[in-house]
């Protein structure tokens, strides 16, 4: 399996329902190092993975659409604990959608996974991992 990996950053504030969450029930930021990983089997055509240029740009119109926000007040994520987990999952799909779209060029088409994973700290990070 090839892959290759681009990586990009958010900057979001949000906060959690649950007694679970404790002191991060409140309104807190967050500052996360997003990584995107893009798999196939093969290499295309051209002997690459994706057209790792056309991925940075695609992964960082996602994060830009997130960041400097405070997640509790956008309408898709309404009534939503905003996890790191949760959100490597939301920001794969999106990934997943532009590549359906051909976003990410015409080789992407032969990818068959993504995986994101955002480093809360150098300590601690979560993943998602989806098929194609």
């Amino acid at each position: 399996m090839f892959s290759v990996t681009v990586r990009d950053h958010i900057m979001i504030a949000h906060s959690f329902s649950g007694e679970v969450f404790g002191p991060a029930q409140k309104l807190h930021g967050a500052t996360f190092v997003v990584d995107a990983t893009f798999k196939r089997p093969e290499l295309d055509d051209d002997n690459i993975v994706v057209d790792i240029g056309l991925a940075s740009q695609e992964l960082h119109a996602i994060c830009a659409g997130l960041s400097y926000r405070n997640l509790d007040d956008e309408p898709d994520f309404a009534g939503v604990n905003t996890s790191t987990e949760f959100l490597a999952k939301v920001i794969a799909d999106r990934l997943a959608g532009k590549a359906a779209a051909g976003e990410l060029g015409a080789g992407a088409g032969g990818l068959t996974g993504i995986a994101v994973t955002l480093h809360e700290s150098h300590i601690a990070w979560a993943s998602y991992e989806r098929d194609l």
